[in-house]
Formats: C-alpha cells, sequence, structure tokens
C-alpha cells in the first residue's frame, strides 16, 4: 500500500474511532432503554435465590424468617446447604406493627414473601414499602405483568404475616412502614389489562386485597400515627427510642452531635450532656434521656465531645426513616423531630388511598363501606385544607402539631395533592405558580434549602418529579408536566452517557449525578428501581402526541 494511502487509512480509522467515543459519551434514550431493560432482571430477586439473602447492613451469617403458623414452601427445600442461610420460623403471629420487637430475635434477618421481586440496588437488596409503588408502574409500563402483580401479591402478604406494608421485608423493620401506596399498588394491577384472565378474575383477587388494604391502611390511625388532634396523621416508628437495628455503627449519630455542636442555634434540645463510658447511675437515667448505652453497642458509641443524642431524636430519626425521606432537614436538623408534625405527603397519599377504598369497596358491591370511605376521604380533605394549605403561600406546608404552627420550609411534596386529588381548581393554578421555588435544569429539587442532606435543594429523586408530574398534567396543566419530564429524563440520559448507569439521586442544579452530600448519608447508590421505573413514566408521558387528549383525574371532593 502506498504512503499516501496508509496515511489516510490511518486517519480515517482515528477519526471513526472518535467518532465513535463521542457517540457513546453523548445523551442518547436508546442507550438509557436498554440499560433498564437488562436492570429488571438483575435487580429480581426470590426466597431460592442466594443472592437475595444477603444483607451488607449486617456481618452475620444469613436467616430467613417464615411467618408463624405458615407451611414451609416447598421452594425452600435445599437451601440451606445451597445458600448456607439459617431457615427459622417467628416466634409469634403478627397482627400489627411492633406487635413483635425484633430485639426478641436471636438474630436479623430476611422476612420471606412468596413471589420475586424487583429491589432497588446497591446494599438495598430487598423489597422496599414505597419504591415498590414506583417500581410496579415500571413494570407494568415495560410489559412484565407477572412480575408487577407478584410484588403487589408481596405486599399484601406483608400485610397479612406481618402486620402492615414494611419499610422492607427484613426483620429489623417490623416495626415501621413506609409512605402508604398499596391502594395505588393494587390499582396499578387492576387497571392493567394483561394482570388478569378475565374479569371475574380480577374481581376475586379484589376480593381478597381489599380487606388487607384496609387492615394496612388502620395502621396509620392507630393513636401513636395520630398527628394529635388535627385529624391527620404522622409518621412514627414503634421501636422506641434507641438507634435503629439495621445502623452497623455509630459513625452517622456522631455526626449528627457534632454537626449539631457546630450549629448551636439549630439545635431543638437534640444533645444531652453526658459522659463517654457512664457508670451505672448515668447509665440508668440516659435509658429516658437518651438511649440504653447497656443494650446497643450503637447507642452506646454514639458520644461526641461530652454529648449524647435525646430520647426526642432517636423518636424523630426513627419516624424520620418511615418517612423515606432520610435524611432532610425539613422537620428538624436531620428530621430529627419528625414525629411532631403531620406532613403534606402523607395525608395526601392516605387521602388517596382512602378515595381508592370507596372505590374497591364500590366495585364489590359494599355499599355501607363506599359510604364510609367516602366520609373518612372528605374529613381527612377538610384537615388538609384547615392546617396543611396556606393561603398566603399559595402552598401546602407541613404542620407542626405540638408547637401549633405551620412549617415554613418549602418542600416539593406540596404537589402531591395535585397526585392525590386533593387540590381544589384555584389551590392547583397556585401551586403551578409556585414551580420556580423548585424547577431547576435537571428537573424538580427536594425543596428550596441547601442543607447538605439527600432529600434537600439542589437534589431531586425519581418518585418526587414523578409525583408531581403526574399531578401536574391530570390538573390540566400539560405544558408543565411534559418540560420537567423532558428535563428530569435528560438528567438520567446525561448521566449514563457519562458514566454508564442509573443512579437513585441526581443534581438538579446541574443536571446530572454529581450529588456531593455532606450531612447524613452520602452514596449515590446505582441500580436504581424506582428511577428506571419513573424514567419509563415520563418517557410514556412525552410520547403521547396530543396531552390534551390524556385521560383525566379530576379532584376528589
Amino acid at each position: 500500500m502506498k504512503p499516501f494511502l496508509r496515511s489516510s487509512l490511518s486517519l480515517m480509522v482515528a477519526l471513526l474511532g472518535v467518532a465513535a467515543a463521542a457517540s457513546a459519551t453523548e445523551p442518547n434514550p436508546l442507550r438509557t432503554r436498554a440499560y433498564i431493560d437488562h436492570a429488571w432482571a438483575t435487580l429480581t430477586r426470590s426466597m431460592d435465590d442466594c443472592s437475595a439473602l444477603r444483607d451488607s447492613k449486617l456481618a452475620t451469617r444469613p436467616v430467613l424468617y417464615l411467618p408463624a403458623g405458615l407451611p414451609r414452601p416447598a421452594q425452600l427445600d435445599g437451601i440451606s446447604q445451597r445458600c448456607h442461610v439459617d431457615v427459622r420460623v417467628l416466634p409469634r403471629a403478627i397482627g400489627r406493627l411492633g406487635d413483635l420487637s425484633p430485639l426478641k430475635l436471636p438474630v436479623q434477618g430476611l422476612l420471606y414473601l412468596p413471589h420475586p421481586y424487583v429491589v432497588p440496588g446497591g446494599f438495598f437488596n430487598e423489597m422496599y414499602g414505597w419504591d415498590s409503588y414506583f417500581i410496579v408502574l415500571g413494570l407494568i409500563a415495560d410489559h412484565h405483568d407477572t412480575l408487577a402483580r407478584g410484588m403487589v401479591d408481596n405486599a399484601l402478604f406483608e400485610v397479612q404475616h406481618y402486620g402492615a406494608v414494611l419499610n422492607a421485608n427484613r426483620s429489623y423493620y417490623l416495626t415501621r412502614s413506609q409512605p402508604p401506596f398499596l391502594s395505588s399498588m393494587i390499582r396499578a394491577v387492576l387497571d392493567d389489562p394483561a394482570s388478569f384472565r378475565s374479569q371475574s378474575a380480577a374481581h376475586a383477587w379484589l376480593a381478597h386485597a381489599y380487606p388487607l388494604a384496609v387492615r394496612d391502611h388502620a395502621t396509620w390511625l392507630r393513636r401513636k400515627h395520630r398527628a394529635g388532634d388535627t385529624g391527620l396523621a404522622r409518621y412514627y416508628g414503634y421501636g422506641g427510642a434507641s438507634p435503629v437495628l439495621e445502623m452497623r455503627n455509630s459513625h452517622y449519630l456522631q455526626g449528627v452531635i457534632d454537626w449539631l455542636l457546630a450549629h448551636p442555634s439549630a439545635d431543638r434540645g437534640y444533645l444531652v450532656k453526658a459522659s463517654e463510658h457512664p457508670g451505672a447511675a448515668e447509665a440508668a437515667r440516659l435509658r429516658t434521656s437518651s438511649c440504653d448505652v447497656d443494650a446497643s453497642k450503637v447507642c452506646a458509641g454514639a458520644w461526641s465531645k461530652g454529648y449524647r443524642l435525646s430520647a426526642d431524636f432517636y423518636l424523630g430519626d426513627r419516624a424520620m426513616r418511615e418517612s423515606g425521606f432520610d435524611t432532610t432537614f425539613r422537620m428538624g436538623p436531620f428530621g430529627g423531630s419528625t414525629e411532631q408534625y403531620a406532613p403534606v405527603g402523607l395525608n395526601s397519599l392516605l387521602y388517596r388511598y382512602e378515595r381508592d377504598l370507596h372505590d374497591f369497596a364500590t366495585r364489590l358491591g359494599r355499599k355501607a363501606d363506599a359510604a364510609h370511605w367516602a366520609e373518612v376521604a372528605a374529613a381527612r380533605r377538610n384537615a388538609i385544607n384547615k392546617y396543611l394549605w396556606r393561603p398566603d403561600r399559595g402552598m401546602y406546608m407541613d404542620y407542626d402539631f405540638v408547637a401549633g404552627k405551620p412549617s415554613d420550609y418549602a418542600f416539593v411534596t406540596t404537589f402531591y395533592p395535585l397526585w392525590a386529588g386533593v387540590a381544589s381548581k384555584a389551590q392547583a393554578a397556585a401551586l403551578e405558580a409556585r414551580l420556580g421555588l423548585f424547577e431547576r435544569m435537571g428537573g424538580l429539587q427536594m425543596s428550596d434549602h441547601v442543607s447538605g442532606a439527600q432529600w434537600d435543594a439542589p437534589f431531586g429523586w425519581a418518585p418526587t418529579n414523578w409525583l408531581a408530574v403526574d399531578g401536574l398534567n391530570h390538573y390540566g396543566f400539560h405544558a408543565d408536566a411534559r418540560r420537567i419530564a423532558r428535563k428530569f429524563t435528560a438528567t438520567v440520559d446525561r448521566s449514563l452517557a457519562a458514566d454508564g448507569t442509573i443512579r437513585e439521586k441526581y443534581n438538579m442544579l446541574s443536571g446530572n449525578a454529581d450529588v456531593k452530600i455532606s450531612a447524613g448519608y452520602k452514596a449515590n447508590v446505582i441500580g436504581f428501581g424506582w428511577t428506571n421505573a419513573v424514567y419509563l413514566k415520563l418517557r410514556q408521558l412525552l410520547n403521547v402526541s396530543r396531552p390534551a387528549a390524556l385521560p383525566q383525574r379530576p379532584p376528589r371532593a
């Protein structure tokens, strides 16, 4: 070959290589879609799958717990030897959250579920409560109907055998739930034509699901889940004033103490002066004022510079974890006062839950039940408007029922009432006018506060972006919904092009996965179940050519 031909060919090959490299780093929805197609399989777990039993949050030999009274499933034969796991039975039947303290178990382990399920990803290697709703939406959108219905059946199994939809199916979560989406999961499956062979099969399934949904909803009516006398609900964990059992060491709590010492004006009485190694008398006092240093190594190690954390902080910390927003500063630093608030998000979800129960009862011919749920929903809507709607701000805002005053912390859950159908047309218009507080290049950020925590500005998450977009769309704000959908999907596309992954959260200011956390949990986990699902739902919305023709969900009076 002549020299100039060789050099021309070399140049062409080099240019093609540069072009290929450039195209690989260009955002491409098709590449994102291919990632999601592959991810469903990698994120799916089942009880006879050894990888499902692994828990990176604990360093003990895996244990699988069966509900008391449940015949041993045949699928578990041989699992002990193959997966090196102990299969045990819970010591008693569980009627509701807190009936069985995880502290009574000799070791913590995975709770049995009968059907395969999709996990979020990373160290989240179990089926999570509110994650599962969004994952189910994505599975249905992607025609994985059997897997989607199996996840809803798993949630119903949790209610039947573990007392409620759990934070996740680990024994240390037997004391708390998560944001209540069970009725919406049921509705998603019922609305999917491929989920059932016939209408009669769907009706029979609903007849089984309805009483379990009622039982799950009752969790939020218990005295300790009531927000005082407001008629609203709050988050509350039943584990008592102590560090959560899944916390492997005291580093997080030491960081909280150090932050509070560096920001004394933000301390809400969370700091308790105490010794690092208390004697018997001081340890006895700390059981009431802080936590039991003799019963918990994590509690014992939660000391820094002469201080420990108060019992009230531990109660708030557990409630914050039930809320799913771990961590945001909107209910005190590190969420330490979460149990003192009636949240907009929770009560909007419960309003929709109650309207769903009304619709299910009607479908099943239970007229008295339907009338009851209509009345319960109307009462909650009145309470939401009384305590949570701020006409002066044009927003729904959380209410501190202990102090008797509304929060001034703008949080993206202000759009949940649109998704739930709580808002009037006038309220919806006022909310739409407040989008600028949250909307950035990458989508909707969590709040207008930069606290350094992952559920605050400038960070944004798939579930809250979806609920806001879906709510805006169904109130007729189609342009807003599509604009935000484009922004968030573009963020996911850009991030995947940059590093080949989909993440649990993103930086809305920069529109990528450049997430640097300074307060609380710092990881940005790869996976990621609900991001994959919401991406599909947002693309589905964007691919509808005439948004005005979308089915409308009117405000539910």
